[in-house]
């Protein structure tokens, strides 16, 4: 048996151990909640969170043999409420910020990685080349958004924000011309301008910036938080086999094949 494969076990059977011996003896049922807005990491679909977090959290969980309720529990600022304040177990994926460290235990292995670009309408703004012909102006978030700690201090230093409650509006706001620019990752960017036809007028502005990372967390003082080694380790195994990589091209498929409706709450 190799060292790596005996390490594995051993954290299984350590996981395990942990599970039986909690009250009564039975594994209690977890709540997980995640981003309602970023396919592939995580939507609502037909009132079900789904997408490649949700799935790996149900995997690595039931590993360790819990069952886990993906839950809808309201928009993304709500979902990370409830797990701060111990009403809900996990957050499905996250970016690690300061703000949050406090309040959340993360893995040190992420999930997906996540390029972040600038989305502008074409016909209602100039070329924007980089970060500093943005100040100024209007953007639109989500509540509860973070794009990184580096373009959340730019953005809270230089632009007016307008938050919504819903990912589709702000694209229909950047579409209209009524705000000026939203971040967005470049791969729930594409997906999303796709789905709703907004192809032609809303595109990445031609500047990159930096690669963040969705990682799992659960709240600090989460009893969860023993099993980090074997999720971690789980989320690297998960990475280094394929089958990440293998979740990502498959809910991109069904996001952009399910109805328009099921994605517009």
């Amino acid at each position: 048996m190799k060292p790596s494969w005996l390490a594995h076990c051993l954290l299984i059977i350590m996981g395990l151990m942990m599970v039986v011996h909690s009250s009564k003896g039975q594994a209690r049922e977890l709540i997980a909640c995640g981003h309602p807005y970023y396919p592939p990491v995580s939507w609502v679909h037909q009132q079900q969170l789904i997408g490649v977090a949700p799935a790996v959290v149900k995997l690595i969980f039931g590993e360790l043999g819990y069952q886990v309720r993906l839950d809808t529990i309201g928009n993304w600022k709500r979902c990370l409420s409830e797990v701060k304040t111990g009403h809900a177990d996990i957050v499905v994926a996250a970016y690690r910020i300061a703000s949050r460290e406090p309040d959340f235990d993360f893995s040190e292995q992420h999930i997906v990685d996540d390029p972040i670009g600038i989305y502008v309408n074409p016909n209602n703004s100039k070329i924007y080349h980089s970060l500093n012909d943005l100040k100024g102006k209007t953007v639109g978030l989500l509540f509860g958004d973070s794009f990184g700690d580096s373009l959340d201090k730019f953005i809270e230093k230089n632009n007016q924000i307008e938050y919504v409650s819903k990912g589709k509006q702000n694209l229909d706001k950047l579409a209209l011309g009524r705000i000026d620019f939203m971040p967005l990752g470049i791969v729930s960017g594409k997906l999303q301008t796709q789905k709703f036809g907004y192809s032609k007028q809303i595109i990445a502005a031609p500047f990159s910036l930096e690669t963040e990372y969705y990682y799992l967390a659960l709240g600090s003082h989460s009893e969860l938080s023993q099993h980090l080694p074997y999720i971690n380790q789980r989320l690297s195994e998960l990475h280094k086999n394929g089958k990440i990589q293998q979740l990502v091209t498959e809910y991109s498929k069904i996001y952009l094949e399910s109805s328009t409706e099921a994605n517009n709450p």
